[in-house]
């Protein structure tokens, strides 16, 4: 990125945070990397561009919204510090993730196993159930904003923010994407909560299995229509391999009845745990059945050894072998 012509490179906010480098960008903010001083600490930044920042309506609820995602605290959700603004900058302070998208990391690998499903599905749940029992609904869940760490971690970015950042953005590739993952009471325009977000983790669940979205069309309208209407290719039509069960719990998921979708995100996680179990189960039983099967081997050949009658056996051969030779 051109950062020569960037206003904030090099300068200091609140006389604390040193804007360092642009590391994203969007229709409503850009996101830089920056240095707090007082915690010698990186810091992600996202500071509102001054078009957005010049209406008042969305100043406050960029500010009410950051605030209330402040006072989450989860493993699984990126973490704000602060918010602060002044007379022509409003800007949040966040955790610093380093990792890719889960999106980057799918297009890099393709369909994933069902471990891995059910790790980033289960990690994603926990994180959605912290912020639905605090009263925040995330309202644009797609693999876009959930990072993966090295480690494997699972952050969910952009909580109660991402959905005024769409209101925001012209109809770009990214604001175009959200589509894909949109619950149809979202469609229709009607209020979201917290199923809406479990059905966008059910997209996202579907297409980490497949390799490929339940939806697409020529335009947003036309994919957002089938949210509401249409009926997905079982995954299962699209890779056999797929467990049974898991294709349940992600088609459950992204029911488009709400009422007949997964209550809360701890309704989906107690499924995804009890699935886990049993395949952890199964995978035990699988390795005992092999030790039981190399065991047997090993003792019929003890038993060929120290059996009596066998010995005679093969003591006879040895010795009508021996006279032929003699002779």
């Amino acid at each position: 990125m051109d950062t020569n012509k960037d206003k904030y490179i090099g300068t200091m906010l609140d006389n604390r945070y040193e804007i360092l480098e642009l590391i994203g960008t969007g229709g409503m903010a850009n996101v830089y990397k920056a240095l707090c001083h007082r915690l010698n600490r990186y810091d992600a930044i996202k500071i509102m561009h001054d078009e957005t920042a010049a209406n008042e309506e969305l100043r406050r609820r960029f500010r009410t919204e950051s605030q209330a995602v402040a006072m989450l605290s989860h493993p699984n959700i990126v973490s704000v510090y602060d918010v602060s603004h002044s007379a022509d900058v409003e800007y949040i302070v966040m955790e610093l993730v380093n990792g890719i998208t889960l999106k980057d990391y799918m297009k890099e690998k393709g369909p994933l196993p069902a471990e891995d499903v059910v790790n980033f599905s289960s990690q994603i749940a926990k994180a959605l159930a912290h912020a639905h029992e605090r009263g925040i609904i995330h309202r644009d869940i797609k693999p876009q904003n959930i990072m993966l760490l090295k480690d494997g971690l699972i952050k969910v970015a952009d909580f109660g923010i991402a959905s005024l950042q769409n209101e925001i953005e012209a109809p770009t590739e990214e604001a175009v994407g959200s589509v894909h993952y949109i619950a149809p009471e979202q469609a229709r325009g009607q209020q979201a909560d917290a199923r809406s977000d479990i059905y966008s983790l059910g997209i996202v669940m579907y297409e980490m299995l497949t390799g490929q979205l339940p939806y697409n069309g020529d335009s947003a309208v036309e994919i957002a229509v089938k949210h509401m209407n249409a009926t997905p290719v079982p995954p299962r039509s699209i890779n056999p391999d797929i467990p049974q069960e898991l294709e349940n719990i992600t088609l459950k998921a992204m029911n488009p009845s709400m009422e007949e979708r997964y209550q809360s995100a701890n309704d989906l996680l107690s499924d995804l745990e009890d699935y886990r179990k049993t395949m952890l189960a199964a995978k035990v039983h699988a390795k005992d059945a092999d030790f039981d099967l190399s065991s047997a081997s090993s003792d019929e050949e003890d038993v060929s050894e120290n059996d009596p009658a066998d010995y005679r056996k093969r003591s006879s051969k040895a010795a009508s072998a021996h006279c032929q030779r003699q002779r």
